[in-house]
């Protein structure tokens, strides 16, 4: 198994029969038109992402949550790919709004496994990062150009995968939910640590107990730290300082890896890897 990561939470997962991917969001809209404008898919920009990655076709696209930086871009991902996109009702609704077909939606249900190839695929129940934005569900479709308010959270969820005898989670949102992680093991997290320096130290304790101990991983690969209005036509660059301290998170990380045995790895955009190291 290869695994790219593609900025925020958006990771290929491929072998030599499959693919997945999660989020698949690429159009990165400038943060002032993120802001100021009603928002809209590039289609030129995912074309030439989905072209420089090789792939011409998708089993599924598992949307973490409703976020524009996680939903924007996925249903025109599946449409393009052939894929499922699976996801909450909120995702749901942003489907509708861009004509996917419905059949082509699967709503995601909490513990039970999907079949992809010999990806084996579990969501589970996650909660979003303290205090963030656009919070609540998507009640009705979401038809671009639509504003970033229209991008409620909706379900929130971490996506475990198991290939073979090797498993791994993807955890976006900086937060955990008590046991929601019980009896799933992951050789590997990737780990989100968006504003993991502004919590207490508390909270970035329990979380890291939650999420990398609880599953005994032995890496961990953090995620959604670079500055998501930025084009991935470019080196990713960290979020900047007014909005978090991702050198603190990477030093908290680092300190707590130490100390735990389990390796910190940064991932690097467009590279296929493969994700399970030592």
């Amino acid at each position: 198994m290869r695994a790219t990561f593609l900025g925020v939470s958006t990771i290929l997962l491929q072998d030599d029969a499959s693919a997945i991917m999660t989020d698949g969001f690429f159009s990165r809209p400038g943060l002032l038109k993120s802001l100021l404008r009603p928002l809209v898919s590039d289609e030129e920009i995912i074309a030439a992402a989905l072209s420089r990655l090789g792939v011409t076709s998708l089993d599924a696209v598992f949307v973490t949550h409703s976020h524009y930086e996680h939903a924007l871009d996925a249903p025109v991902v599946a449409q393009r790919t052939g894929a499922d996109l699976v996801g909450s009702r909120s995702t749901g609704q942003i489907a509708a709004g861009y004509g996917l077909d419905s059949a082509k939606f699967r709503l995601a249900e909490q513990g039970q496994p999907m079949h992809y190839g010999k990806f084996e695929v579990t969501l589970l129940p996650a909660e979003h990062t303290p205090k963030g934005k656009f919070p609540g569900s998507i009640e009705h479709p979401v038809r671009p150009p639509a504003s970033i308010r229209d991008y409620k959270q909706g379900g929130c969820f971490s996506i475990h995968v198991r290939h073979g005898d090797r498993t791994l989670l993807i955890h976006a949102s900086t937060n955990s939910v008590a046991g929601a992680l019980s009896g799933y093991e992951a050789d590997t997290v990737y780990l989100g640590i968006a504003l993991l320096a502004k919590q207490s130290a508390a909270f970035r304790d329990e979380y890291w107990r939650e999420v990398v101990l609880q599953t005994g991983a032995r890496r961990v690969i953090p995620i959604h730290w670079d500055a998501f209005w930025k084009p991935l036509s470019t080196p990713l660059r960290p979020l900047p300082r007014v909005v978090d301290n991702v050198q603190a998170s990477m030093r908290y990380l680092a300190e707590r890896g130490e100390a735990d045995g389990v390796q910190i790895t940064m991932p690097l955009a467009w590279e296929a890897v493969e994700p399970f190291g030592r």
